[in-house]
């Protein structure tokens, strides 16, 4: 835990040392009875509770919190935060801006819902704040120094983060549904002609198949499988047009070692044959040059 040293200290007044995230401030206090403070501040702030309970304001909200939460003050909005009368509580708290602070605190799980969130343990991150304590010199060494642990503690976050998220859903593995239906589609734009199938999609991205089903469905409303088959027919059909290449050629070439498969796939997608697909396109292309 913290050192008696740094009990009730704030520090401030650093250099802005990157546009993409920068501490601004940092400090602890162990708070009396009716400690309150009333802000409305330009930079974000997190406050970790060590110990004791109080009071958080924001939103037309209040929350009751204590040791093992932690707090997000947001940029021009309005807050309260007070200590409890009978068991105050103690905090450390790390102030910062840039543009990366909104990503960064998406994937910590906070957003304008959420400014509320269970903390790591104290011993996971009161090592950075010991060491930005220690590191308070105001020169650039230093500065480039404290950015690093920010972004260390900001990493410790979202680990936390992402384990509460297992935790409660071991299908999800940090990412949203649409990356994991981006990752999906640039293996199969990369792959297809290889013969894959959706277990290597899911393998290759690190999910189940029923997850991988579960996200297209959810974001695309078709599942894998039907995507995957319509990609590949959908290049045939490109082919079949714009080459002369063969109908057992084409079939290959899009991931399909059986000519026979192929041919029964794209019928039932077209309505016709690859054969016939093939002479009415042609037909069409003709008439629109008569």
């Amino acid at each position: 835990m913290q050192n008696d040293k740094y009990t009730n200290i704030c520090l401030e007044d650093f250099s802005e040392t990157s546009m993409e995230v920068t501490l601004v401030h940092m400090g602890r206090e162990d708070c009396k009875p009716y400690h309150a403070v009333s802000a409305t501040r330009t930079e974000y702030i997190i406050h970790f509770i060590l110990s004791g309970d109080g009071f958080y304001s924001a939103n037309g909200n209040t929350w009751s919190l204590g040791p093992g939460k932690m707090f997000l003050i947001r940029p021009e909005e309005p807050v309260v935060y007070y200590a409890d009368t009978n068991n105050p509580w103690s905090y450390v708290w790390i102030g910062f801006k840039g543009m990366r602070v909104d990503t960064i605190l998406k994937n910590c799980g906070f957003s304008k819902n959420h400014l509320c969130l269970p903390a790591p343990a104290p011993d996971e991150y009161m090592s950075c704040f010991d060491d930005l304590f220690e590191h308070r010199a105001l020169n650039f060494s230093e500065d480039l120094y404290r950015e690093s642990i920010l972004l260390k503690l900001f990493a410790i976050l979202v680990r936390h983060h992402r384990k509460l998220t297992i935790k409660d859903n071991p299908e999800q593995n940090g990412y949203s549904d649409n990356t994991y239906v981006n990752l999906a589609i640039d293996y199969i734009n990369k792959t297809y002609m290889q013969g894959i199938g959706v277990s290597d999609i899911a393998d290759n991205i690190g999910i189940s198949r029923a997850h991988l089903n579960y996200v297209f469905q959810k974001e695309l409303n078709v599942s894998i499988q039907n995507f995957l088959i319509d990609f590949r027919m959908h290049k045939s059909a490109n082919l079949l047009v714009s080459t002369l290449m063969s109908i057992k050629g084409i079939s290959k070439l899009v991931g399909y070692n059986d000519q026979l498969v192929f041919s029964k796939a794209f019928k039932k997608k077209f309505g016709m044959s690859p054969k016939s697909y093939r002479t009415y396109k042609n037909n069409q292309g003709k008439l629109s040059d008569n």
